[in-house]
């Protein structure tokens, strides 16, 4: 085996004990640098300890650098792995750091550094869950134009109803133009209630009740959308069974035959 092939495994692959140990210093050394540069965001902290903290950053940096030379070097396909999208990922965690050396107003990119957790899922292969992935995409393909009629609604709603409030509430209360009355519509809508706008009037606190209510009445409308076409898709995808001889997907269990090429189940 080459040093090539012998880098390739250790890297890409999972069953020898060389590429777990790789898989679990480097779940390490993301978990790591990720608390980093939260801490580094503290500014009590980063006052106290912002040499550590450089210094840690720059040998986290370094690392993933290394190691995406090394995936780049040792990929079977490296224009394949380079505009993946774990490969994107690999590079636009590393950038941030060089950026700042030569562009220090660009401090706040730095942030970009947290789609480091990312790629725990590449080494924990959590993409072996890419069935129940596709269930979901499949359940919100079949919701999709519910979902649109329901999202269009509620505009259509939060639209109608801040215009009112911008009528019968004075200015003072804080809606001076419509787009506030339907920024205070949305935040009551979705129950979120930041308080920095709120009705004086008697008609107004009567609508902010209205709203408040139909915000909880709404929540369920998508939720069950969304539970009946899931249970409909894992009803379905229990039920069927695939045909030995043209790998199509059959949903009667008690079929002897394939429909569409004859075969014997």
């Amino acid at each position: 085996m080459s040093g090539k092939d012998r880098i390739r495994t250790i890297i890409f692959g999972t069953n020898t004990p060389a590429g777990k140990a790789f898989d679990v210093l480097l779940i390490i050394c993301i978990v790591a640098s990720v608390l980093v540069v939260i801490l580094d965001s503290v500014a009590s902290i980063h006052l106290v300890y912002w040499k550590l903290i450089e210094v840690l950053e720059w040998f986290f940096t370094i690392i993933f650098s290394i190691e995406y030379i090394l995936r780049v070097y040792s990929a079977f396909k490296r224009t394949r792995y380079i505009f993946s999208f774990f490969g994107i990922i690999d590079l636009i965690s590393v950038l941030p750091t060089y950026i700042g050396v030569f562009f220090p107003s660009a401090a706040p990119l730095q942030v970009i550094k947290l789609l480091r957790i990312l790629r725990v899922f590449r080494i924990l292969k959590l993409a072996s869950f890419i069935k129940e992935v596709n269930d979901f995409i499949t359940v919100f393909k079949a919701c999709g134009r519910r979902i649109c009629i329901f999202i269009l609604t509620v505009l259509t709603i939060v639209t109608i109803l801040g215009s009112v409030m911008y009528i019968i509430e004075p200015s003072s209360a804080g809606f001076t133009n419509i787009p506030k009355g339907i920024y205070w519509a949305v935040v009551t809508l979705t129950t979120v209630g930041y308080g920095d706008i709120s009705p004086n009037t008697a008609l107004g606190q009567i609508i902010a009740v209205i709203i408040m209510i139909l915000g909880y009445s709404l929540i369920v409308v998508p939720t069950g959308f969304i539970s009946v076409a899931m249970s409909a898709e894992l009803t379905n995808s229990r039920a069927k069974i695939i045909c030995s001889n043209c790998k199509k997907n059959i949903y009667y269990t008690d079929a002897k035959y394939c429909k569409y090429c004859g075969q014997k189940l």
